[in-house]
């Protein structure tokens, strides 16, 4: 093996609001074998995105849910996202969805699947987990953003965007609270773990393979690196 590569799937880059892209998926799918036959693992964390949040937002109008059940909510739908995504990838995938980031599974299977884990945080926490439990320096977060930016650009048209930002700096624009059904960059209870980790998260839009390609290859790609 050459490298293990430990990747925040965003469910938004799966199944997008738009709905499924089959052209995207399978351009997505070679790319990965096409690292996997350089002798590369992949770790890929797949996140419930708008799906979750359609659940979520459901439940918050027509019950008096829990943040424990939102999150709870959020779970379930990052594991349909993950067993598409092992399904997709086939016989290159390990057998097993994994669950618990703390566990280390013993493979030669060349990707590695995982969903989300337990409420107080989204499938990010369970990246960095994996990170830490595999020994990996690196993240890389594939979301439908091509930068962070100091503000919601949403709202805010002077909204900078950001190339490169210490965690102490990355922490005061998403806070310290997780908010389940939260649509930010990057978890703040995951961030606060990849800062006592030393880690570096880089974090870009999933649909431009090309710099997905190059984050992977360790070179220089649009989006932001979080240090």
């Amino acid at each position: 093996m050459k490298k293990r590569i430990i990747i925040s799937l965003g469910g938004s880059i799966i199944i997008p609001k738009t709905g499924f892209d089959p052209v995207f998926l399978k351009s997505l799918k070679s790319l990965f074998v096409s690292e996997v036959k350089k002798g590369n693992q992949f770790i890929l964390i797949v996140g419930g995105g708008a799906t979750s949040r359609m659940y979520q937002d459901a439940l918050r109008v027509v019950g008096k849910p829990t943040n424990t059940d939102l999150d709870w909510m959020g779970v379930e739908t990052t594991k349909v996202n993950a067993m598409f995504v092992k399904l997709l990838f086939g016989d290159i995938a390990y057998k097993e969805i994994l669950s618990d980031p703390r566990k280390k599974v013993n493979t030669s299977a060349p990707v590695i699947i995982a969903s989300g884990w337990k409420p107080g945080n989204s499938t990010d926490y369970c990246a960095v987990n994996f990170a830490k439990t595999y020994g990996a320096s690196d993240v890389i977060n594939l979301s439908n953003i091509e930068y962070v930016y100091d503000k919601d650009p949403a709202k805010h048209k002077d909204a900078q965007k950001i190339e490169q930002i210490s965690w102490k700096d990355f922490r005061t624009i998403v806070g310290n609270v997780w908010d389940p059904g939260a649509n930010l960059p990057f978890d703040p209870i995951a961030s606060k773990m990849a800062q006592k980790l030393g880690l570096r998260v880089s974090i870009l839009r999933g649909t431009d393979l090309k710099e997905v390609k190059n984050a992977i290859a360790g070179k220089t790609f649009r989006g932001t690196v979080i240090y």
